[in-house]
């Protein structure tokens, strides 16, 4: 009987260690994900404190509501031109959002934006956290797969 747990035990592990994507997680080779929404933070010196930068939603890509994912991702495909509309706001010492701050701006994404497929993209609202004001959206690369460090 307690061989037989064992047995069920490794198993299941062995089959949930199968299930995990790969290297490039759960992303086509003609695809990318993009986030589609992102808040800009950054500490503040050795005040042991944070500032809460800008947030970005995308809230269409080419003026169609983006579909996005449990985990929060929009699939887009590589090597095509597209318009992906997004909302900045900014927030509050605690976090909150502003609404007064709500701004809204077309990022136009070339076809050769986006190149390899089976990667993890970011828009933000501007470059930095602090001392911003608008909706500049600058877009990144994840390191994740690779490494993890959004």
């Amino acid at each position: 009987m307690k061989r037989a747990a064992v047995t069920l035990l490794l198993s299941a592990a062995l089959a949930a260690c199968q299930s995990l994507p790969g290297p490039k997680g759960d992303i086509a080779d003609d695809a990318v994900l993009l986030k589609a929404h992102h808040c800009l933070e950054e500490k503040v010196g050795d005040q042991n404190r944070i500032h809460f930068g800008p947030c970005l939603k995308v809230i269409s890509i080419n003026d169609e509501p983006p579909q996005v994912s449990d985990d929060g991702f929009i699939t887009l495909p590589v090597r095509q031109a597209m318009t992906i509309g997004t909302s900045c706001v900014y927030r509050h010492a605690d976090g909150t959002p502003i609404p007064s701050t709500v701004q809204t701006r077309d990022f136009p994404v070339a076809s050769n934006t986006f190149t390899n497929g089976g990667q993890r993209w970011y828009l933000h609202a501007h470059k930095q956290a602090r001392q911003v004001i608008g909706c500049e959206p600058t877009l990144s690369r994840s390191v994740y797969p690779t490494r993890k460090t959004d």
